[in-house]
């Protein structure tokens, strides 16, 4: 009986050793922050930003975490080299006076083991809004290659850029705005 008492206090413990929270940083060669919106109504017109940085504390046993991403908004990219700099004007996303759009993580939701969305504040313009982050596909497991742990999500959001003080032609430039966000993650 006291042999059986034991066991179970130290699986306990293994078990509470195990939840614990594991930081992951961005891989900037393989995350991506990109947007897309309605051009007129003739396309949906997308492109990305090439800078982006960012932390995931996540404890997977717990679930709970936060996430904290900086974009460089200067790092726009639209393949158009004079379309570039028109966004990064004033009447867009004015990155010479805000350098940095960022967001930071309120709440980690989870359905059984799967994390489902994120709640957190988006920066952008010098405006914060409350933004929920859809989360389609979240992986965790050894990186083959990095011989570390490493994880993975697809994730996108709507907002509307009227809201951040963006809105120049709307509504003929659609003011409903999806941003998908393309992420890897290595444990420090």
């Amino acid at each position: 009986m006291k042999k059986t008492i034991i066991l179970a206090i130290a699986a306990g413990f293994a078990m509470a050793a195990n939840a614990a929270n594991e930081t992951f940083v961005f891989d900037n060669n393989h995350s991506f922050a990109r947007f897309g919106y309605n051009h007129f109504g003739y396309s949906n017109q997308q492109s990305r930003f090439d800078s982006m940085n960012g932390k995931i504390v996540i404890d997977r046993a717990a679930k709970t975490g936060s996430v904290e991403v900086t974009i460089d908004p200067k790092s726009v990219s639209t393949g158009s080299t004079q379309f570039n700099g028109h966004l990064q004007g004033e009447d867009f996303l004015d990155s010479a006076k805000y350098p940095t759009i960022t967001y930071k993580s309120t709440k980690f939701t989870f359905s059984g083991d799967k994390l489902v969305s994120v709640d957190g504040n988006l920066t952008l313009k010098g405006v914060t809004k409350p933004v929920t982050l859809k989360v389609t596909s979240f992986q965790c497991q050894p990186h083959p290659l990095l011989k570390k742990d490493a994880c993975g999500a697809n994730v996108t959001a709507q907002i509307k850029r009227t809201e951040f003080n963006a809105g120049k032609y709307a509504p003929y430039v659609g003011d409903e705005v999806t941003l998908t966000f393309t992420v890897e993650v290595i444990k420090e």
